[in-house]
């Protein structure tokens, strides 16, 4: 177990957990939280005996959002009514390394699952969409809060959430910045699935993870790479870069273990080598 100011993350292999871990604040994401997730997924990444990661919230949920007065000090550009050229070119440079601490969810090869219960608001919702899939209790209330609060969601969201739900249902969310339900997040299809409660939740959530860990890592975090690659290219471009990915990971002792396994009537046990 390694212990961290804002999250807690808990390696049981093939799996790590990564919880939000300030209950007492709704996990409201101060500084920490934010830049403690780089060396988190860093490390969960070069990790060979974890693949695959579960993301949750201690307390009664996911996260309520942003610490806006914590995080206020760390931006005192926000304020500064001058808003000379200097200030906004400091100001770029830190919303591009908040994006980073984001995109390290997507960079890591472990896929990664999102485990979400109460509220998973504003920076919730874009930790949860550079997660590779979403799961949600009956209890999980949702908000692209953004715009209720005067700032445009700036990193990460609106890029992935049309990946997901599509462009008319993101623009609906992004504009009215209203709550929507567990039953409306299955229907967009922002979650794949929806749990009576927490306690389901945790267990459907391991019980995925385990199931993507029994099959060869090499090929699930290959799958991921050529996954994230794709976005944004055409299929020609995609099916290109998915040839040379399949060339480069083939052959190995896990598709050797796979056919082994075949021929003897049994389930194969990769290594990722």
């Amino acid at each position: 177990m390694s212990d961290y100011q804002f999250y807690l993350v808990e390696k049981k292999p093939p799996i790590a957990w990564v919880y939000l871990n300030r209950p007492e604040k709704k996990n409201a994401m101060n500084p920490p939280a934010w830049k403690e997730t780089l060396p988190i997924f860093a490390d969960l990444d070069k990790d060979p005996e974890i693949r695959a990661v579960i993301v949750s919230g201690k307390g009664n949920c996911f996260t309520g959002g942003i610490d806006l007065v914590e995080m206020a000090m760390e931006l005192p550009e926000l304020m500064d009514k001058g808003q000379k050229g200097g200030v906004k070119w400091r100001l770029i440079k830190k919303i591009r390394a908040l994006q980073d601490t984001m995109s390290c969810i997507e960079w890591c090869r472990k896929p990664v699952i999102a485990a979400i219960h109460g509220y998973c608001i504003g920076a919730g919702l874009d930790m949860a969409t550079a997660c590779d899939i979403r799961l949600c209790s009956a209890d999980a209330e949702f908000s692209l809060k953004e715009a209720a609060v005067s700032f445009v969601a700036d990193v990460g969201v609106l890029q992935r959430i049309p990946l997901i739900v599509g462009q008319g249902i993101a623009r609906e969310l992004a504009y009215t910045a209203r709550h929507f339900d567990a039953r409306r997040a299955k229907e967009i299809l922002l979650v794949n699935e929806v749990f009576d409660d927490h306690a389901a939740l945790m267990k459907g959530a391991e019980a995925l993870a385990v199931s993507i860990a029994e099959n060869s890592p090499l090929a699930v975090e290959a799958s991921k790479e050529v996954l994230n690659y794709g976005v944004g290219k055409s299929v020609d471009d995609g099916l290109r870069y998915v040839a040379s990915i399949s060339a480069n990971i083939i052959p190995s002792n896990d598709l050797f273990e796979a056919f082994t396994a075949f021929g003897e009537k049994r389930k194969p046990k990769f290594t990722g080598e």
